[in-house]
């Protein structure tokens, strides 16, 4: 009777360890390789295919599905906004399109971890609904929204009829990973991804894929050509200019807030809004393994000091 006991358990503990394995720690994909005019040449089947970039470690090799469960752990719960919309794989299929270009690859190993870390802490930050919510903490919220839920107008800016015109009835709400606002970003995230997002704003809020690629789209990519990306600044290709220094920007976590939220959170010292993004990054660095304390001093972790790449425009005074 005991014999069987132990035969039932430990066929147990097979059924459960099977059960983790297919839905937590998938193993890295082993590339196959050939060599094409003296070029050494790898696949990785979905994630990318026949190509230099992919002989290296790619985002799967330090990046799974359990690590993304682990960040993202109150996504699916009842009270979320967007269940069962974000997943793994969609993250994975977007940023495949990017590895090439650095997204996840540039570095070493720590380097790229943390270059996860950074974007989808920016990701949490904007996406969570934990403000109202204490079971499991409010840095466990994130990817709870794919959309604005109330927007206040329909955000078509007739400035851009001739380069963006809004199509009728379209809406170009907050959607996404990182919310895209207004026609003009629609047009141009949607020419950067050979995607119609211009007539059909929608597909950003209906496949996850996209709502991916657009957020990396926006970490990649500067808001004007003479300044840089927030992937740039972070991986230490950017390098400050005399004026850059006078308005305290320096590569690191803290000028990828600057270039993307600018003096709505810059500048302002260490206010709630600044602190909460910068919160769900040091979050991730715990959850994956590389720790918080590689994350910088305070000058290169936030934007509290810095003055905006883009500021705000205010009208002049009225002269007296």
């Amino acid at each position: 009777m005991a014999v069987k006991r132990s035969l039932l358990v430990i066929l147990a503990l097979i059924v459960m360890a099977s059960v983790v394995i297919a839905i937590g720690d998938e193993p890295a994909v082993k590339p196959k390789v050939k060599v094409v005019r003296g070029k050494r040449l790898c696949d990785r089947g979905w994630e990318c295919s026949w190509s230099t970039y992919c002989c290296n470690l790619t985002i799967t090799d330090y990046f799974q599905t359990y690590q993304f469960e682990n960040l993202f752990s109150k996504r699916n719960s009842p009270v979320a906004h967007a269940v069962d919309f974000w997943d793994y794989h969609s993250f994975i299929f977007a940023a495949a399109q990017f590895e090439p270009l650095g997204f996840g690859t540039t570095g070493d190993k720590r380097m790229q971890m943390k270059e996860i870390a950074a974007f989808l802490g920016h990701v949490a930050s904007k996406t969570s609904c934990g403000d109202g919510v204490v079971t499991g903490g409010p840095l466990a919220w994130g990817l709870c929204f794919n959309k604005e839920m109330s927007p206040s107008q329909d955000y078509c800016n007739d400035y851009f009829k001739l380069t963006y015109p809004c199509a009728p009835g379209a809406q170009y709400y907050g959607r996404g990973a990182l919310p895209i606002y207004w026609n003009y970003n629609y047009g141009i995230i949607g020419d950067g991804l050979k995607l119609d997002l211009l007539q059909h704003p929608e597909y950003v809020e209906q496949n996850a894929t996209i709502g991916f690629q657009t957020a990396i789209w926006k970490w990649m990519n500067p808001v004007k050509k003479s300044q840089p990306s927030p992937h740039d600044v972070f991986v230490g290709h950017w390098k400050p200019t005399k004026n850059d220094t006078l308005s305290k920007r320096v590569p690191g976590f803290g000028t990828t807030m600057n270039i993307l939220y600018g003096d709505s959170i810059c500048g302002q010292g260490d206010i709630d809004a600044m602190n909460n993004i910068v919160s769900h990054y040091l979050y991730f660095l715990d959850l994956l393994g590389v720790g918080r304390e590689q994350a910088g001093t305070h000058d290169t972790l936030t934007c509290a000091e810095q003055a905006a790449f883009n500021p705000s425009y205010v009208a002049p005074a009225a002269a007296s």
